[in-house]
């Protein structure tokens, strides 16, 4: 069940990881290959290596077209804005990233994260200067990637197909955004408090603040780890009924009482990040397999002895 014209998809957060080698991945499949391989498993797949490093127009190209025509992307931020520049002054960097290649993604580009480190604490002044530089449609990313910086001179990308609109999310680490006036400037500027299961470690705040919601499991009881059980997932497919039929799930963990302007639906892109022992991509099918949300995918097998092991 979803609220009606809601997209529920669920994925994970990077593709690249030598312990998911003969075990999700094929034995004996290329490693040019994975990528291939992993979107057919999963209807989307956040895009980690953007977070490191400026990718580069001809990586995201054979991205595009390695994938299936309805699939999804999300897209890290990348690290010099939001660890080393703390999101001051933000534009110059953020015209070098939309410079990058990203856009030739086209209509397989979903949300930006944009994650801040676990020391950035709340303030309201850096944090809207930041909001309110994100461009929200191709366009407008487009205009300002032609203001890259002169090192993107020879590698910049610099094209758009048509106007699409732009989504992002903001994922913090630290208790002092549990501020009602935090939750106010994502509102304001519409962009979606990153929902963070993080065993406990960080803030798991649930506020809905733009038109869509965006999760990212780290794991259930260990960070990077942890598999989820069966109870969980079901939990996870409670709430996300919930926030894609335009409402909120009981209990949610609010930072505001003032609630999220009122929708028939929401899209919803969750993400797992639990990839250290491979949990990541049988999790996410477990839970697509929750959401009725598996058309069109590829039958996968778990070959783990007991899928579940370390989540008991």
């Amino acid at each position: 069940m979803r609220g009606a014209g809601a997209r529920l998809r669920v994925g994970i957060s990077g593709w690249r990881y030598e312990p998911w080698r003969n075990v999700f991945y094929p034995p004996g499949l290329a490693q040019a290959r994975e990528l291939d391989f992993a979107s057919r498993a999963v209807p989307t797949i956040e895009i980690n290596g953007s977070f490191y490093s400026l990718q580069r127009p001809k990586s995201y190209q054979e991205w595009y077209d390695a994938t299936p025509e309805d699939f999804v992307f999300s897209h890290k931020g990348n690290r010099f804005i939001t660890h080393m520049r703390r999101l001051r002054e933000p534009a110059p960097s953020l015209a070098n990233v939309f410079a990058s290649g990203v856009l030739a993604l086209r209509e397989k580009l979903g949300p930006f994260l944009w994650q801040l480190p676990p020391n950035f604490q709340f303030d309201a002044e850096t944090i809207e200067g930041f909001l309110a530089a994100l461009p929200h449609d191709t366009e407008a990313a487009l205009e300002m990637a032609r203001r890259h910086e002169p090192r993107m001179e020879g590698r910049a990308y610099l094209e758009i197909d048509r106007k699409r609109p732009l989504r992002h999310a903001l994922e913090i680490r630290h208790e002092s955004f549990n501020d009602a006036a935090f939750v106010k400037l994502l509102r304001k500027y519409k962009v979606a408090l990153v929902v963070a299961d993080t065993a406990g470690k960080w803030p798991d705040f649930e506020d809905v603040t733009a038109d869509f919601v965006y999760l990212r499991l780290h794991g259930e009881k260990e960070l990077y780890a942890g598999g989820y059980t069966d109870e969980a997932l079901d939990d996870w497919a409670r709430r996300i009924r919930a926030w894609s039929t335009g409402g909120q799930p009981d209990g949610a963990r609010l930072i505001s009482g003032a609630a999220p302007p009122r929708r028939a639906s929401r899209d919803v892109y969750c993400y797992f990040d639990n990839d250290i022992k491979v949990h990541a991509p049988f999790d996410a099918r477990r839970l697509l397999a929750r959401l009725d949300a598996e058309d069109g995918l590829a039958p996968l097998i778990d070959p783990r002895p007991d899928p579940r092991q370390d989540s008991r």
